[in-house]
Parts: structure tokens; sequence; C-alpha cells
């Protein structure tokens, strides 16, 4: 009669166990925990008692063990006692379970702990006597091979002593070939032939994938030993190639043919020496290491640097100058600049003046200024002026450190960095190299790219320049750097305090029409498949374009203006609506270009009292701006300063420096302030979807305020800029030439700037400073002297 137990339940989620076995269990898991305290609780209470167990030890309780695969509980499990509760080595808690045998699960029952106990059916075993001896001996065989395989020499002894066959399918439940589907499938098989059967099955099939992989496993060792025997005799051959070579003079190995080429090259001392010494390296090194291809590629690489290749500037001083002055209208101070470098150069030849202190006379220029004024062109004019080559390196966007440096050779694919390749493209060791676009350099965790041009741009520390990849010392003294940027707040200080500064700040209107004339329209016409005799633009007509068609401090918007123009020419010509040669007079744009886009709205815009309208410098060169100033109404009740129009803190702080200024010296400017105290003022400055900063608005602001409190318009024909004082003095700006060009491009007649900035007026073009009358200010009276329209005789003040 089969027996029934009443146990705790413990669920394993992950693990099916078999009987006779032992299985240590972490009791940090919360399941395994409750179950192991119920069935010890029960043990000890009365009326809860596992049959056969004494109730005053811990040590005895018996739990039933159910494999809990996707939470669904079989229905038979393992009956097991506790053996033992011990503390793990990490200061954590386990229990030694050893199982003894199958139990059906029941109806459920009450018992101490939080535990699910159950009434378990110990399940009566059959067909233990149709075993045939044969099937023990086979399954004893498989297991001892399997074991074997694995090295498992004890456990080979032990399975050999059992002979009980429901002993030896249950050890089916260490075997990690098995998964837990199989294993569940042998515990609820209670007939022992057929589940010894089923796992004599499962171990032929895995002691068959064993002899596949000792196969796979032997015919790898015969490969590697092939490989090593390749390896020896490949070293053998290569010491005879060796010995050959040395008795007929010539190079037998490509190792051999490496030295010669670092022999026979024109190298540096030093960089012989690096050279041969990773010969050496190659030549010690198995043709089956990675380490091979990376000394060659560096070998190939230092073989094809220009050592010692230099052209020869040319000191024809006068025919330099022509060659910049036919590429470029304009930008005399960077051509002052080349042609004075030239000039020391050739003096320096002169006299027999070489390299002084390891160093040559190289130079390192910043062009700044807005876009499309020709810095990146420049750069060629510059190269062909001196005779060298030129090579470009786009900076914009870069982010890595090792783009300039180079990458170390340890990593894969490893590469010099951009100046090293830029020397080998350009051939030479004293090229023109163009950094374009410096200022559009980032940094990440990567590394800042802006700091390793330190050293590259330093002209006393470049001629010992180190890339990361070379590893020797590169000479970058005699290199002409011209380094481009629209603005320069983004460049670092160290680094922009190793070039020289020159500033491009845009053409006048008439460089415009003679760029016009003599550059884009010959480059447009070829593009529109016309000739110079086809199609011809009058200066009229290239100065209208270029003043009230496309207003911007370079040229680019011009040379579209030309091709839009041309192609509405060839279009007519293919239409047969005109005829060659066309001739495009002012009269013509508007058929050709439509109507003007810019065109003079000071007038319109300072009509009322209280807008002014001020300079500022963009990074896309100099601009016009116009502020405008407005008084709540008395009844409203607000108060305080509202600013408008996307305003940066140094401009806020502008507005109210302009502010407390007026109601401060309001009497003094005869300006009625009082009520400012309990009216609120708004201060807009238009394009409000344009940020806008900077000290220079000052001026502008406290004019359109006294504007606005006298009732008297500010005249439409000037403009102004400075910092504004509490005091009222008028502080220096920057940015003066480029925001005169501005005002001379918007119609303006009257600039008012700060005193202080009066020797920038040296750096303005002659035509434009005769067609400016520009007034040096150094207070805001003199300012609203100049700027506010005459008061009319009894004319009251007019507040808005």
């Amino acid at each position: 009669m089969s027996q029934t137990v009443i146990v705790p339940v413990l669920p394993l989620d992950d693990e099916v166990v078999l009987p006779q076995m032992v299985v240590p269990l972490d009791l940090a898991d919360a399941d395994t925990r409750t179950a192991i305290e119920a069935a010890q609780v029960g043990t000890r209470e009365n009326g809860v008692r596992t049959p056969g167990i004494r109730s005053n030890t811990d040590s005895g309780a018996q739990v039933l063990l159910v494999p809990r695969l996707d939470g669904d509980y079989g229905a038979i499990g393992a009956l097991g006692t506790i053996e033992q509760i011990g503390r793990l080595p990490g200061g954590g808690k386990a229990a030694v379970i050893r199982t003894t045998a199958r139990a059906r699960i029941g109806a459920g029952t009450t018992g101490p702990g939080a535990a699910l106990w159950v009434q378990a059916e110990v399940v009566e075993e059959t067909g233990a006597d149709e075993v045939s001896k044969d099937t023990i001996r086979d399954y004893k065989a498989v297991i001892a091979s399997i074991l074997q395989q694995r090295q498992a020499w004890q456990m080979v002894d032990s399975v050999q002593k059992m002979d009980d066959p429901s002993a030896l399918s249950d050890l089916s439940g260490y075997a990690s070939y098995l998964d837990n589907d199989q294993k569940k499938q042998l515990l609820e098989t209670t007939d022992v032939a057929e589940r010894l059967q089923t796992a004599l099955g499962w171990a032929r099939e895995h002691l068959a994938e064993l002899d596949v992989n000792e196969t796979i496993r032997k015919d790898v060792q015969e490969g590697m030993d092939k490989q090593q025997r390749e390896f020896l005799l490949r070293q053998q051959l290569a010491a005879i190639r060796k010995e050959l070579g040395e008795l007929s003079g010539k190079p037998a190995t490509e190792e051999q043919d490496y030295r010669a080429k670092v022999e026979e090259a024109d190298l540096p001392e030093k960089v012989k020496e690096a050279a041969l010494a990773e010969v050496d390296k190659l030549e010690r090194t198995s043709e089956q290491s990675p380490e091979v291809g990376w000394i060659r590629t560096w070998l190939d690489t230092v073989l094809e640097l220009p050592w010692n290749t230099r052209t020869e500037d040319s000191y024809d001083i006068p025919g330099a100058r022509a060659v910049l002055d036919a590429d470029h209208a304009g930008l005399d101070d960077v051509k002052d600049r080349i042609i004075e470098h030239l000039a020391v150069r050739a003096r320096r030849a002169e006299k027999g003046l070489g390299v002084v202190g390891g160093r040559r006379s190289g130079a390192v220029l910043a062009l700044v200024g807005p876009p499309g004024v020709g810095k990146t062109s420049l750069g060629e004019s510059v190269a062909r002026a001196m005779g060298r080559n030129f090579v470009r390196v786009a900076l914009g966007g870069i982010r890595d450190e090792a783009e300039i440096r180079g990458h170390r050779r340890t990593y894969v694919g490893a590469l010099p960095g951009r100046i090293v390749r830029a020397i080998k493209e350009s051939g030479s060791m004293n090229p023109v190299v163009l950094l374009d676009e410096v200022d559009k350099v980032g940094s990440d965790y990567r590394g800042d790219p802006t700091a390793a041009l330190l050293e590259v741009l330093d002209p006393a520390q470049n001629h010992t320049f180190r890339d990361h990849y070379l590893e020797i010392e590169l000479d970058l003294s005699d290199v002409m750097f011209l380094a481009t940027a629209n603005v320069l707040d983004s460049i670092p200080a160290p680094l922009l305090d190793r070039m020289e500064l020159v500033s491009l700040d845009g053409y006048t209107e008439a460089e415009k029409v003679t760029i016009g004339r003599d550059h884009l329209l010959p480059r447009q016409l070829d593009r529109a498949g016309l000739t110079a005799q086809d199609v011809t633009i009058t200066d009229e007509a290239m100065g209208k374009l270029a003043a009230e068609y496309t207003r911007e401090a370079g040229v680019r918007n011009l040379e579209r203006a030309i091709g839009r123009v041309l192609r509405k020419v060839t279009t007519k010509l293919a239409t047969e609506e005109l005829q060659t040669p066309v001739k495009v007079g002012v009269d013509d744009l508007r058929d050709f270009v439509g109507r003007p886009r810019h065109t003079p709205e000071s007038a319109e815009r300072t009509s009322l009292p209280g807008v002014a309208t001020g300079l500022a410098v963009t990074g896309a060169g100099g601009d016009v701006l116009f502020i405008e100033a407005s008084l709540a109404d008395p009844e409203t009740g607000s108060e305080g300063v509202i600013l408008t129009g996307q305003l940066g803190d140094v401009m806020k702080e502008s507005a109210q420096i302009a502010l407390s200024y007026l109601r401060s010296h309001g009497a003094e400017l005869e300006l009625p302030v009082g009520d400012l105290a309990h009216r609120g003022v708004h201060l807009h400055v238009p394009a409000g979807a344009v940020p806008k900063d900077g000290p220079s608005a000052g001026v502008t602001m406290t004019t359109a305020l006294a504007s606005l409190l006298s009732g008297r318009p500010v005249r439409s024909d000037v403009a102004m800029t400075g910092e504004v004082s509490l005091t009222g003095r008028v502080l220096p700006i920057g940015g003066v030439k480029q925001k005169l060009l501005a005002a001379h491009r918007a119609g303006i007649t009257t600039v008012l700037i700060p005193a202080r900035n009066e020797p920038d007026l040296d750096d303005v073009p002659e035509e434009v400073r005769s067609d400016l009358t520009v007034i040096p200010v150094s207070d805001v009276r003199e300012v609203l002297l100049t700027a506010l329209t005459p008061a009319e005789s009894n004319a009251k003040f007019l507040v808005a």
C-alpha cells in the first residue's frame, strides 16, 4: 500500500531534481526559504508532523521538490530530506537536500508558515524486474565513455559499482546534456525499464556528438601542427634566401627590400635610424603576426613623406602682387602681409641666412571674415603667388583629437593625422596648408582637436611636431598655415594667440562690381554655355544687383543673381525672344530677376519718435539694427522694463543702463522723465527670431528712449554704435569696419562711433569714408544733439 506524507512544496523554476540526488539550495530565494522554514517548524509542532521524523530537530525535515517550468507545476516531484543547513562563504545560507523517492502531489492541506502544504503519495516504481543485465551494462558503458571524455575518472568508478537500474536511470539528473523537459520526463516515468531505455537513448545521442567533436578537435590539432611545420620551413627558407641574397648582393626577401628602400631614401638621420629599427623588427617577426602589416604600413608612410623636398619660393615681389590682385579684388591687408613675408624671405636669402635655431621662417595667419569674401580661395592664390604647393584641410565638424595628431599604432586601422597626410599630399615640406573653418572644430569625450592644434600653429614649437602614428619629429616650421574662420568667439584664446589675425570684413559696392565683372560673370557665362560676345552686363546693372538684390558682405548671392540672369537670357535665346548679342542694363533687371529685395528703409522706420538705427556685427558680416521703444499707458498701472527680440544678457544690461541714465539725467537733457517711475517701458529689437547680444547697442537704446520722451524723431540718415555707461560716456566697441560697410550698403550717410574707435577708420576703404560722415563722440549728449531732429518752436513733448 502506498504511503502518504504531508509536506511543504518547494518549487524549482530552473531546475529538475530526480531521486537519489544531493542538491544544495540557496536560502536567498524566497520560495526556497519559505518551504525550508515551514518544514523545520512542521517537524517541531504537535499535530503537523512528517511521519518518521523526530519533532525536536531541524534536520531531517522533508520537503517536496516540484519543477515549476514556465509557471506550471509538475504532477510528480522528488521527496527530499533536509540534510544540513549552513552558512555560505559570502555570508548567505544554504540547505543541502537529499532526495529519496518520487511523490505525486495530492490535495492541499494546512501547515505552519507561508508555504504550500500538500498530501503527497509516494510513488511505487514498477518494471525493475524487466530490466536486463545487458541494458544495465550498455548504460554503464555509455555513461563511462562520456565521463572519460570529460576526464571525470572518479565518477567512472562510482557508476561501475552501481547495479540498481532505478538509481542508474536517475543519475541522468546530473547530466548537463539533458534539458529540463527531458529530466521532467524521466521524473514522471515510474516504469524503471522504460526510464532506463529512454536515458540510454539520450546518452548514446550525446556520445555520438562528442565523438564528432573529438574528430573536429583532432582535425584542428593536425591543422595547427601543419601550420607550425610550415612556419619552421618558411623560417628555414628565409634563412636560405638571406644567404643567397648576401652572395648575390641583391635583396632576396621583402624585408631586405624594405631595408634597401630605407638605405636608398633621402631621409634625415633620426628618421633613418627609426625606420631601420622597424625593419629589424619586421625581419624578426613571423609572417603570421598581425604586427607585420602594421610595420609595413608605417614604413610605407615614412618612405612616402617628402622629408627633404622643398619648393623654391618665388621672390618676384611685383609678380606675386600681380597674381594676388588678378585673383582677388580688395583684401589689401592679407595681400600686404603675404608680400611682407615674401620680402623678408627674399632678404634673408640674399644675406645667406638659413635656418636659425632649428626654425625656418614659416607663418601662421588667421583669415577671419563673413562667408563669401574669398577666404578659402585666397589660399590657392597665396600658394600660386609664392610658388608653393597647396593643400586644403577641412576642419569643420571634427571632434576627435586623433584627426590632428593621428592614432596610436596599437589600434587596428591606425592612420597618421590630417597634418601629416596634408604634407604627404602636397609633396613638399614647405606647402601652403589651408586649415578651413577652424572655428567649427568641436570637442567631446574623444578629446579637443583645437588643443592638438596649439603645437601645430605655434612657430616656436612646430619644428619638432610629433604625430602619434609616426612618433618621429616632423619639421613644420617652413609650412605657411592659413586658418579661416567666420567668427572669433568659438576659437579658444590660446589658439587665437598663436595666429596672426587678418580681418576680411567684406567688399564695398565698387569692389563687388569689379569682382562680378572680372571673376563671377566669366565663370557663370561658362556654366550657362554662353560667351562674352553673347551677353554683357553693364556696371550699373551689376551695381544694382549688388546693392538692391543681394545685400551681403561677400559675393556668393551676387554670383547666384548673375547666374539667374544668365539662365533667363539662355532661356529667352532658346525661345527666340532675344537675339545675340544681349546687353543687360538696369532697366532689364526687373524682367530677369524681379523686383529688388533690399531697398532703403531707414526713413520709413525712423519716421516716428522712439525708433533709432543701430549697427551690429553677425556671423554674416555687418548689419543695420533698428531699436524701437514705447511707454505703457498710465492707466494700466504697469511698471518695469519689457525687453523683446531674443536679446542676450549683455544687451539686456545695456537697456537697463540706458534707462537708468535717462532717469538720472533727464532734467539736464530737458526730457520729461518723471513719469518713468509709474509707466512701463518696452524696448523691442525687430527680427525677433535672430538672437542678439553685445554692448554696442547701448547708445542706440538711449537715443530711442530719448526720442520717445522728447517726441523728436531720430534722423533717418543717421546710424550709431557704441557702449554707454551710467555716467553717459560712449565706450569703444569692435567691428567698426564691418559696421561702416553695412551702413554704406543701407544708404546711411552719417554714422556716430565712439571717439576711442577713431583709429579704426584707417581700415575702412577710402570710397566708403568719402561717402559717409563719421562723427566720433564721447558723450551721450553729443549723440542726442546730432541724432535727434531739431525741436519745433513751442512744441510739446509727445509721450507714446
